[in-house]
């Protein structure tokens, strides 16, 4: 189940893992591969990762899992078990006509998230680890500027899209919206075309869903920006491509701070105010403000 060793640093390069992890994981391999109870631990993991392979929606709970561990191993064990998981995804893939570069793309946000977590902590570790469980499970996609994850329509959401006219009932399918960062500015054109592509490429690879609506749930959307931000700026413009789903009340301030400045729990005084984002981010912040997640769809038809 493990890539063989001398496999094992092309493979990582392929998911983008940073250079500085490589030696790191092709010495630990051995600890994984020598340790029974670790080898058994890594398929339990696989399985479940795989478990109801068509419920979209259902992010399997690795953390019970990824806590047993052996000692020492914890930061680096969840990344071994997507390693683990790569033949499975790709051959899911494969099975849908998926091209192997939107695979290669997809799954090397385990890259970027490495580096996330290098970037805090200093050490070889993956960051946000149950949110990549929707990549290897074939859930969510990498076109072009943005993500899309495959989906089904809640209780609250539901409603407020069929009161638009649309079909649309509680687990109809749908997509959900992600913009993942370090991937260059947010620019219409980019976001055009990765809307462009998604069309094409759900109606191609999924035909069975039809997916009525895209999604997205983000502190982008927190209409409060537009007292900071220029109207024809790159995030007021993506703004303006989504109605309402409904307004939070419970603050998010880390999110924005963890999202521009690389680090959740920095004291808003302490925040730079190097561009238009970050002092609009900080200055909120400093006058006593709050930032909230803001939740936003638009119609989402199939290509022609």
């Amino acid at each position: 189940m493990l890539p063989d060793a001398d496999d094992l640093p092309e493979l990582l390069l392929d998911l983008a893992v940073p250079h500085e992890d490589i030696n790191v994981l092709v010495a630990q391999r051995r600890r994984i591969a020598g340790d029974p109870g670790a080898l058994r631990l890594l398929e339990e993991c696989v399985e479940e990762l795989f478990r109801d392979p068509e419920e979209t929606g259902r992010t399997p709970d690795l953390a019970g899992l990824l806590d047993a561990a052996p000692a020492g191993l914890s930061h680096v064990f969840p990344v071994y078990v997507f390693l683990a998981a790569v033949p499975h995804t790709l051959a899911r893939h494969r099975e849908r006509g998926i091209p192997p570069e939107i695979s290669r793309r997809t799954l090397a946000d385990l890259g970027r998230h490495m580096a996330v977590h290098r970037g805090r902590h200093g050490t070889t570790g993956v960051q946000a680890r149950r949110w990549l469980v929707r990549h290897f499970r074939g859930e969510l996609f990498q076109l072009g500027r943005l993500q899309f994850e495959r989906a089904r329509l809640g209780e609250r959401t539901a409603p407020v899209i069929a009161a638009a006219g649309l079909d649309a009932a509680p687990g109809t399918p749908c997509l959900n919206l992600h913009i993942p960062d370090h991937h260059g500015p947010l620019t219409p054109s980019a976001c055009d075309r990765s809307l462009a592509w998604a069309r094409d490429f759900f109606d191609r690879h999924f035909p069975e869903e039809r997916p009525v609506a895209a999604l997205c749930h983000s502190w982008l959307l927190d209409r409060q920006l537009r007292r900071y931000l220029p109207a024809d700026s790159h995030i007021i413009r993506f703004q303006d491509r989504f109605r309402t789903v409904r307004e939070d009340t419970e603050p998010a301030d880390t999110e924005p701070v963890r999202f521009v400045f690389g680090e959740p729990g920095l004291p808003p005084a302490e925040l730079p105010r190097r561009t238009s984002v970050e002092r609009a981010v900080g200055d909120h912040l400093r006058a006593g403000g709050h930032w909230y997640i803001g939740h936003g769809w638009f119609p989402f038809p199939a290509a022609a």
